[in-house]
């Protein structure tokens, strides 16, 4: 059981903190999201919309339930960062895409890790 827990819940809140800072930033279009969102290209004004969608995301893996609202959430985190990778290779080149690999890596655990816990049976379980 803890060979599949331990492993969800870490990352999981990884995705979490990766996709949660990064979805407050956009939101509150803090100066620093506007500059880059600008360097890449895109108006200023997309900032709150991709924000938002991203902490309804996280709220989405994390409220126990809802499988494929669960299914959606995963994938529309993965869109937003393959959008952004491929945003940032454009822009900036091919190695600069490289760095959004740990986003690939992070959300990929906690997918698997969401998996092997809902075959397991213990979603059924207290969290």
């Amino acid at each position: 059981m803890k060979k599949i827990i331990i492993p969800y819940w870490i990352f999981t809140v990884l995705v979490v903190l990766f996709m949660g800072v990064g979805a407050v930033t956009d939101t509150l279009k803090v100066t620093d999201a506007v500059k880059l969102f600008e360097h890449l290209g895109y108006p200023d004004y997309l900032l709150p919309f991709l924000g938002i969608a991203k902490i309804l995301g996280v709220i989405a893996i994390l409220i126990p339930g809802f499988p494929r609202i669960k299914e959606w959430a995963y994938a529309g985190l993965l869109f937003d960062l393959t959008g952004a990778t491929y945003s940032t290779i454009a822009v900036d080149g091919f190695s600069a895409g490289f760095s959004f690999l740990i986003g690939y890596i992070i959300i990929a655990g906690s997918y698997v890790y969401y998996h092997k816990r809902q075959k397991s049976g213990l979603l059924n379980q207290t969290n």
